[in-house]
């Protein structure tokens, strides 16, 4: 059964036929997106069942000839890293669209749509088919025609259907992601010339180039590019942009899913493809997380734009991963691996309930609420609960890859770099993290109601069928890590010894397997 195939194809095949709907047939294209996305989801969860993570590193394996003369494969295939990742993208999406049910209406609203409600689904459901793709490539010119395709649904769905400045902010996000991307391109076709082996194909280009000055150049390319996708500090300015401006379902997928492709292509290619490299830029790549954990958390305390917030305390979770990739120990990496997905459903929650809030009130900004669980306690208590979960609180998701990355971090055996200080700096951010939480928590929920919310209805059937999957998962995460830690593990001790850095401290005994597939 060529699975990943038929992932990739289904959403596309869904896109097609919302977009033939005929005109005025806005609930029938709503109602048919939330079909194809659940019959992905399925389909992803039937797949997942059947992943062995003893049974050699890929699964699903599909490979056939694209362009031959220039070695180009159709390769697909999963790893535990992989898989998770695919996992994440299959369950946001139907959660998005369902939240999104009226993002692209227009009623009522300042800055009316520019395109129909039927493009806005179908672009969903094509950026679904994108996110599937990126993380399944196995051959690298496959992955980089994902990485850049990715931008085409997102920019129209930030520049149509966005806010007020929806326009400055797609074209922004467009612009740093093509800078990003055409670096990348330049590096895989001097790592195609150079490595002399005629193909595109990720497993066999690991290992390939040995000298080192041509691994630092190369691994510049695929960095650079990944920490603008990520985003990485200083590389981040476009996010809070494009996320304020974005539709919150839209501000889910980009945050939620897009952006971890940065750190999921730092993890998979830089480390195997330049690994001498990879240790050469440790203390660079981990100052440069170390700032981004701290930068993005305090200036998120001074927001008074709770989606400009989120976006904020995003690029200081993104800099826990990027430590926690290039601490290079088996607790660190699975735990960055785990804290994307976690990420993916604690920041994706947050957009979503300030979403309805924004709905509800016409406002994003902090000062316009105030009692807001006078008059909604529900929403107000699933926004408590997805913003304990952005601060890591124990018994909630993030706080186990949290705590992952910060002990992993803090054991690295990586020779010649002391991992403590930047492990106990980073450590500040969880205390800050406590700050801008609770502050916005306390500034739009509690105290007396203010008028302009008086009248603010609670959580509705349709929105609570968005938010309770996603509290269930950040409650059960958050105290039963252990079915997607057996998957990762595995593929994390494999990378890590073609890195040739050994599995310290594992962070289960499956992470043993280190040669598992090789």
């Amino acid at each position: 059964m060529p699975w990943l195939s038929i992932l990739i194809a289904v959403p596309v095949l869904g896109a097609v036929a919302v977009a033939l709907l005929p005109k005025g047939s806005d609930k029938a294209a709503k109602q048919l997106a939330l079909g194809v996305s659940l019959v992905v989801l399925v389909l992803t969860l039937v797949m997942a069942v059947q992943f062995a993570p003893g049974n050699g590193r890929w699964a699903f394996q599909e490979t056939y000839d694209w362009i031959p003369s220039f070695g180009v494969h159709y390769a697909v295939a999963v790893d535990g890293i992989a898989l998770v990742l695919i996992a994440l993208s299959a369950v946001l999406v139907p959660i998005v669209i369902l939240a999104s049910w009226h993002d692209a209406d227009g009623t009522g609203a300042d800055n009316p749509p520019k395109r129909s409600v039927k493009t806005y689904f179908s672009l969903l459901l094509v950026l679904e088919a994108m996110m599937i793709g990126v993380f399944a490539a196995t051959d690298i010119f496959l992955f980089y025609v994902f990485f850049e395709a990715m931008l085409i649904p997102m920019y129209f769905m930030i520049g149509s259907y966005g806010g007020a400045q929806r326009s400055y902010a797609a074209v922004k996000f467009l612009l740093y992601s093509l800078f990003g991307g055409l670096l990348m391109l330049v590096a895989v076709i001097a790592l195609y010339s150079i490595a002399g082996k005629s193909t595109f194909l990720f497993p066999e280009l690991i290992g390939a180039i040995q000298d080192p000055t041509t691994q630092k150049w190369l691994f510049a390319g695929f960095f650079i590019a990944f920490a603008i996708k990520a985003p990485l500090w200083p590389f981040h300015t476009w996010l809070p942009d494009a996320a304020a401006q974005a539709p919150a379902g839209a501000a889910v997928l980009l945050v939620g899913v897009l952006d971890k492709v940065g750190t999921y292509g730092m993890l998979r290619f830089c480390l195997e493809l330049f690994p001498d490299a990879s240790k050469f830029f440790i203390p660079l790549v981990v100052v440069l997380s170390v700032i981004g954990i701290v930068y993005g958390a305090i200036v998120a305390i001074g927001q008074t734009d709770m989606k400009r917030l989120i976006a904020y305390t995003s690029i200081s979770h993104f800099g826990f991963i990027a430590l926690g990739v290039f601490a290079m120990t088996a607790n660190s990496a699975a735990g960055a691996t785990l804290y994307m997905v976690n990420h993916g459903f604690s920041t994706g929650a947050l957009f979503l309930i300030a979403g309805f809030l924004i709905y509800r009130r016409g406002s994003s900004y902090i000062a316009d609420y105030g009692g807001v669980r006078n008059v909604a306690p529900l929403l107000a208590g699933t926004f408590l609960i997805a913003g304990l979960s952005g601060l890591s609180l124990p018994g909630l998701s993030s706080f186990v890859s949290e705590f992952m990355v910060l002990v992993g971090t803090f054991s690295s055996p990586v020779e010649n770099f002391g991992f403590e200080i930047p492990a106990i700096i980073g450590a500040t951010g969880v205390v800050l993290a406590a700050i801008y939480i609770l502050w916005m928590y306390k500034r739009v929920a509690t105290g007396p109601t203010a008028e302009s919310v008086s009248g603010m209805k609670d959580l509705n059937g349709r929105e609570k069928l968005v938010i309770v999957p996603l509290i269930a998962l950040i409650i059960g995460l958050g105290f039963y890590p252990k079915p997607l830690l057996d998957v990762i593990n595995p593929a994390v001790g494999t990378t890590l010894a073609n890195v040739s850095v050994p599995a310290f401290a594992p962070a289960h005994p499956v992470a043993d397997q280190k040669g598992a597939g090789q």
